[in-house]
């Protein structure tokens, strides 16, 4: 795939972003999808209460029209185009369900936590299942070598976690503005290129037309956001991150990828542990990125700093898969 083919697709993405924000935040708006912030979150996030969510159907529009028409007209729509939007759009309806339950209910409660797992999984194997409609490889490639394990059907399983993980990574990591639409735009970046090294353009088309959506959207979603993501968008973006690494058979390598989605993780699981453990916190409050908050680090700061750190992480990623 060309590089012109490639900034065609980043500018077709990013453009139908900026012009779907104008249209659809003024309907949120008017509908009172408006989000609820926690309590026991920091009391600077108050402010942001009745800020209009699901704004992640702004991009997954614009996603879903480049994906399908770059790829008709450069002949690179496949099967495991479909299995991409599948994914995306099947957890993007599961937060969009999520989204929806806590605005009507108004609290910041949607889904059980067994309700979205159920849906995760379904999709997961629906996703699975197409892909061994082809020749699909079920080893697992070890970063930065040539080494490989093999886990045959038992590979569904790695599947499973792996997509419901990294949905639920990404998830935890959207609590500040722009946070998660400028790393997970960093990270998709990343997997387009090293898709490209593979002569995987199907999957190169997919991750652009994703990096080139987020960017549209966070001319809406960068501090001070006029519009959040919702779960909408954070499930949707974390599980097809996860199949894309999966595809591009990098697995592993989305652990340094999206070292930023596996700090935040890491921060809550330990938290919660030290806690019933312990009896005390480690962290102010977890996910991460609220620690730096309440250590007196502006929301601004703590964006800027994490998407520095997903930037270096995938580079360095990028570099090592090109010349190891």
């Amino acid at each position: 795939m060309s590089i012109e083919t490639t900034i065609t697709i980043l500018a077709v993405s990013f453009i139908i972003s900026v012009i779907l924000g104008p249209i659809f935040i003024p309907i949120l708006r008017r509908l009172k999808f408006g989000q609820s912030i926690r309590t026991e979150g920091p009391k600077s996030h108050m402010k942001k209460a009745g800020t209009p969510t699901m704004g992640g159907v702004i991009f997954l529009i614009s996603i879903i029209a480049t994906t399908i028409i770059a790829g008709k007209i450069f002949n690179l729509f496949t099967t495991q185009s479909v299995v991409l939007l599948l994914v995306l759009v099947g957890f993007g309806v599961i937060g969009l369900l999520d989204d929806s339950i806590k605005i009507v209910l108004k609290r910041n409660l949607g889904l059980t936590s067994l309700q979205k797992l159920i849906g995760q999984i379904v999709i997961s194997i629906l996703a699975f299942l197409l892909l061994r409609l082809g020749a699909f490889d079920t080893s697992i490639s070890i970063p930065f070598t040539e080494w490989s394990i093999d886990l045959g059907i038992l590979y569904v399983a790695f599947l499973i976690f792996w997509l419901v993980g990294f949905s639920n990574a990404v998830n935890l990591t959207d609590g500040l503005d722009g946070l998660v639409a400028g790393t997970a735009s960093i990270a998709f970046s990343a997997f387009g290129v090293i898709a490209l090294f593979n002569e995987q353009a199907d999957v190169a088309v997919f991750t652009f037309a994703v990096t080139g959506a987020l960017l549209g959207f966070l001319i809406f979603n960068a501090n001070p956001a006029k519009v959040f993501m919702g779960d909408t968008g954070s499930l949707a973006l974390g599980g097809a991150l996860g199949l894309v690494s999966i595809i591009v058979k990098e697995e592993l390598l989305l652990l340094v990828v999206g070292l930023v989605f596996v700090i935040e993780t890491l921060s809550v699981i330990l938290q919660v542990i030290s806690f019933k453990t312990r009896g005390k916190r480690i962290f102010k409050m977890a996910p991460i990125h609220h620690h730096f908050e309440l250590s007196g680090w502006s929301e601004r700061k703590v964006v800027g700093v994490f998407w520095t750190m997903a930037l270096l992480v995938a580079m360095i990623a990028v570099i090592a898969e090109a010349y190891l």
